[in-house]
């Protein structure tokens, strides 16, 4: 039996404002700042302290909905979604049930064979993110309420997703939004933003909805997918042996890449849901939506086709550049400094990428190496000079990114700096030409391809640091004279 998967996304997005989603405590790097030094009263949750609405979280929120295609509702309210964990000092998080900011929209996503595919958006609601809870071996737990009371944004698709790898495309799309808006960094690193998969499978052409698992702990987007891919196995193994899938919450071990049992899930009646009584309802002025909508930035589709018709990239390029908001800006840094657009979206693309592979850093980390912009198009000008060739220019960039440092200084300082003395390249290409009479020979035979050998032995000959257009020029009247 041939199985398909379905995957409802929820999207947990924290909100870069300056102060928390109820109080003037203010928003910090839980990573790195010291523990319970961002809180107060409210976000501890004392007893008779009031609540009061961030203006500017609901105006992020606002900015997302539009750049998701959402109806933003004229009437909101908040409402007290009950739970018991140490990380939720009240014993209720202040969330938005019934009527969420935004709702009924949709995101374009590419897939890999080159088509489109419209995922809905069920809603986009504001609440409040909880503690961060940090367990210990020794089986005690630590909580740091720094986290808690940061504005947070759910985003709740529609379970339109069929595929890990639609899944991840759509994680992507939305990050790149998110950080094209400047809502939120898309740093899943520091959980800043959370993206869990809902995840079912079904027989091929069924539609039936069959019991779910959620599944936390994912740390990157490739994280997602990976368990995503994993959960869906299990799934089909479940169901293949006669089993049934159980609603619960899975972890992902990505030390076994596998997902693990963490709790059974809830309901939403079990979170006894009732609006939050120290909150005004929210009217949102349509005014007011015009306004935001107006001074909204370039979104990720609208730069692609900048990108498409203004510098004349190919659609594969383009895409790969907007995907993520640092990538894209340093794309255009180097061309404002002077870097031929498709030069360096091929430098980017090609060989900036496999370093950053190499060394396990995300594409949207790119702002962490140590070969800025300028530096990369002073590279390229070393080639476009004619002081290196490509394959020279490679050797280059690969200390400037371990090293750091000035691509012409480098070139200098490891004597790699082309051969340009046409005597000396002619006496390389001599040399060759004595050592191998046989391959001439075969030239001379007609064997065409022997000259690419031979143009190999060349450029070994002079340590690869010459123009390969003029050894072949030189080497194709040595092969004819000898003929």
């Amino acid at each position: 039996m041939e199985w398909e998967a379905v995957i409802g996304l929820e999207i947990h997005a924290e909100l870069e404002t300056n102060s928390k989603m109820f109080c003037r405590c203010p928003v910090v790097d839980v990573t790195v700042a010291d523990p319970n030094t961002a809180v107060c009263v409210v976000c501890t949750g004392q007893p008779g302290v009031l609540p009061v609405i961030n203006r500017r979280a609901v105006e992020f929120a606002i900015m997302v909905g539009l750049a998701l295609n959402c109806e933003i509702a004229d009437f909101n309210k908040f409402d007290r979604k009950n739970y018991f964990y140490p990380d939720l000092p009240k014993g209720y998080q202040i969330s938005q049930y019934d009527y969420p900011i935004a709702k009924n929209g949709y995101l374009m996503i590419d897939l890999p064979d080159g088509s489109t595919k419209r995922i809905r958006i069920r809603r986009a609601h504001l609440e409040e993110d909880t503690a961060k809870n940090t367990h210990l071996s020794d089986g005690t737990s630590l909580v740091d309420f720094n986290r808690s009371g940061i504005p947070l944004l759910e985003i709740v698709t529609e379970p339109d997703i069929h595929s890990a790898e639609e899944a991840e495309a759509f994680g992507r799309k939305l990050r790149a939004i998110l950080q094209y808006l400047g809502v939120n960094s898309g740093d899943m690193s520091k959980g800043v933003l959370r993206m869990e998969p809902n995840i079912s499978v079904r027989p091929m052409g069924s539609d039936e909805l069959r019991t779910r698992t959620e599944v936390k702990n994912l740390n990157s987007i490739r994280n997602m997918f990976r368990a995503s891919e994993e959960e869906i196995k299990r799934q089909i193994k479940v169901w293949e042996a006669g089993g049934a899938v159980e609603q619960e919450t899975r972890g992902w071990d990505e030390v076994r890449q596998t997902t693990v049992l963490q709790r059974s899930k809830e309901s939403a009646h079990d979170y006894r849901y009732f609006p939050e009584p120290d909150l005004p309802v929210l009217h949102i002025a349509r005014e007011w939506v015009e306004e935001i909508r107006a001074r909204m930035p370039e979104l990720p589709d609208a730069k692609r086709e900048r990108y498409l018709g203004g510098y004349g990239l190919g659609a594969y390029d383009a895409g790969v550049l907007v995907a993520d908001r640092a990538i894209g800006d340093y794309f255009e840094a180097a061309v404002k400094a002077g870097g031929d657009p498709k030069t360096v979206a091929n430098w980017i693309t090609g060989q900036i990428f496999r370093l950053m592979n190499q060394s396990g850093l995300e594409r949207e980390q790119i702002n962490e190496i140590p070969i800025t912009p300028e530096t990369l198009v002073a590279l390229i000008g070393l080639i476009d000079n004619n002081t290196i060739n490509n394959n020279t220019a490679k050797r280059v960039l690969d200390i400037l990114y371990a090293e750091g440092g000035d691509p012409a200084a480098i070139v200098k300082a490891h004597g790699l700096a082309q051969e340009t003395d046409t005597s000396i390249l002619q006496q390389a290409i001599d040399d060759v030409l004595q050592a191998n009479p046989s391959e001439i020979e075969r030239w001379k035979n007609g064997e065409e391809k022997v000259a690419k050998f031979l143009m190999g032995q060349v450029m070994r000959a002079l340590g690869g640091k010459a123009d390969a257009q003029l050894i072949q020029q030189l080497l194709q009247e040595s092969l004819t004279n000898f003929g």
